[in-house]
């Protein structure tokens, strides 16, 4: 399942509505022409780290929720028997997973990507972390809740589980609540143990991801020698959003900024190796690995 989420959205009214609580613009502010370019590297990587979690998704864990959510559908219509059936085919599949990988502690049942986008650029994006300070600064948390609920620029994949240490003995807690005709008790705790799946989440910040595919388009580039003088400008425009997309994510907190310093270093360098038509391979190797080691 993709969702995606755009900030600011597409509709005039939410617009607006992010536009009052924030420094955001009415309108969203448009991305560098480099960077529409790595879209479908950007959706590419996308679905290839929602498929990689796809794969860990268990069948009987599947269902095994699925059943659950049907023994409590019979017990809502007063259907005993059916639900105790139900419950004896949860309690099997389970048990089939922990015979499986008796060392498994959350049992993997969907997965979801979530994209955040923000169409801003980086004076937009510090503008509006200003405000969030001055509006926690004067008590008005609700309004800088709102300004920083803005500011994420991300991939989030998303992965619900059931938690093996705790979730068989619940559902096998609810039996004898049947068996004595407490019906509304046995729904309480299956309806408790269904609030236990645990959610977790992995997370790669959207401009560190361009800054990596505008590195990758900019290698070819760089280890050439005999560029033309449009080359060098498309070179020099790749190296400075690679340099705008590191500072976005800086400034939106997807690392501290030691940790970004030697980054905008190594790029200077390969600036001032590549200025004049200058070229030779490896030149982005370091940058390439300290980005790979950070995220």
């Amino acid at each position: 399942m993709n969702e995606q989420t755009s900030n600011p959205n597409a509709t005039n009214k939410e617009i607006n509505e992010q536009a009052a609580v924030s420094s955001l613009p009415v309108s969203p502010e448009a991305k560098a022409e480099v960077v529409t370019e790595v879209q479908p590297e950007v959706q590419k990587e996308t679905d290839s780290q929602a498929a990689d979690k796809r794969k860990q998704v268990l069948d009987e864990a599947v269902s095994a929720l699925a059943l659950t959510k049907s023994a409590l559908a019979a017990l809502d219509e007063k259907e005993s028997a059916r639900a105790l059936a139900t419950l004896a085919e949860v309690t099997g599949k389970l048990e089939l997973i922990v015979a499986r990988e008796p060392t498994l502690a959350l049992a993997p049942v969907d997965v979801r990507t979530i994209v955040h986008d923000l169409f801003a650029n980086t004076q937009t994006i510090e503008a509006m972390t200003d405000e969030a300070l001055d509006a926690l600064k004067h008590g008005e948390v609700q309004q800088a809740r709102h300004v920083l609920a803005l500011l994420a620029s991300e991939i989030v994949i998303a992965v619900t589980n059931i938690p093996l240490a705790s979730y068989p003995a619940a559902v096998k807690s609810v039996v004898p609540l049947i068996d004595q005709g407490k019906i509304e008790e046995a729904k309480a705790a299956l309806q408790s143990a269904l609030s236990t799946l645990v959610e977790e989440r992995s997370v790669l910040p959207l401009p560190v991801l361009r800054a990596k595919l505008l590195l990758k388009r900019a290698e070819t580039l760089v280890e050439d020698g005999q560029r033309s003088e449009a080359s060098n400008e498309r070179l020099e425009t790749l190296l400075n959003e690679a340099r705008q997309q590191l500072e976005m994510a800086e400034l939106l907190g997807y690392g501290k900024k030691k940790d970004f310093e030697p980054l905008y270093a190594e790029l200077k360098k390969v600036k001032q190796k590549t200025a004049g038509g200058g070229g030779g391979k490896g030149w982005l190797d370091e940058i390439k690995a300290k980005l790979s080691k950070l995220f």
